[in-house]
């Protein structure tokens, strides 16, 4: 396995949501899940189902876009499911997991956070700050590489930080796809991605 993948899979990982770390244990049916707004349910229903890749979990996916009117087709996530059950009765597949791992994260990606729609309702109102906010925080449910400097780079014309948030986070790959795997090159790491994910959120408006 080459640092590239491992490290990959290392930022996945530490671009989940920490409110996830919450709720992890109430299932979909639970009160504590009920209780979420449909943005953060979405996101937990995502996190379940690339965790845990699972008939049960894609199934709670696609009941949640039956019911929000959400044009998702959960058949193509199927051979990943049929894929990481080959996996699994491997003792020596690790590498071929973690990049399992990163296509199923791309797949997310095709899943549009619900802070997207929240932010194109907000432009409608010209509420320019909520816009900004809504957007960021999208962006922050995001997985992969692609898909966040793809978003940041579309916001530059309205936001001129997101190209300095795209530039740290170049960097913050550029660390990643460097580092060692020892505790403290990991800590390293991780302490950059909170970092950057700070500044993603502090939105910087001028009325």
């Amino acid at each position: 396995m080459s640092l590239s993948t491992l490290f990959t899979l290392l930022m996945v990982l530490l671009l989940l949501r920490v409110f996830w770390l919450k709720i992890k244990a109430a299932s979909a049916q639970g009160e504590n899940f009920k209780r979420l707004p449909p943005k953060d349910q979405l996101a937990v229903l995502k996190e379940c189902l690339l965790n845990n890749p699972t008939e049960g979990n894609l199934q709670n996916l696609k009941d949640f876009a039956e019911k929000n009117a959400l044009n998702l087709d959960t058949e193509s996530y199927r051979p990943f499911l049929k894929k990481q059950l080959e996996l699994s009765k491997r003792k020596d597949a690790l590498a071929e997991d973690n990049e399992l791992f990163s296509e199923e994260a791309k797949w997310m990606d095709q899943i549009r956070p619900l802070e997207f729609r929240d932010a194109e309702e907000a432009k409608k109102d010209n509420r320019q700050k909520d816009y900004l906010l809504c957007t960021l925080e999208g962006i922050a449910r995001l997985y992969s590489d692609e898909a966040i400097l793809s978003e940041l780079d579309l916001l530059v014309a309205e936001y001129p930080k997101a190209g300095k948030l795209a530039e740290d986070y170049r960097q913050l790959m550029d660390l990643r796809d460097q580092s060692g795997a020892d505790d403290k090159s990991l800590k390293k790491l991780r302490d950059a991605k909170e970092a950057w994910e700070k500044s993603l959120l502090q939105v910087e408006f001028e009325p």
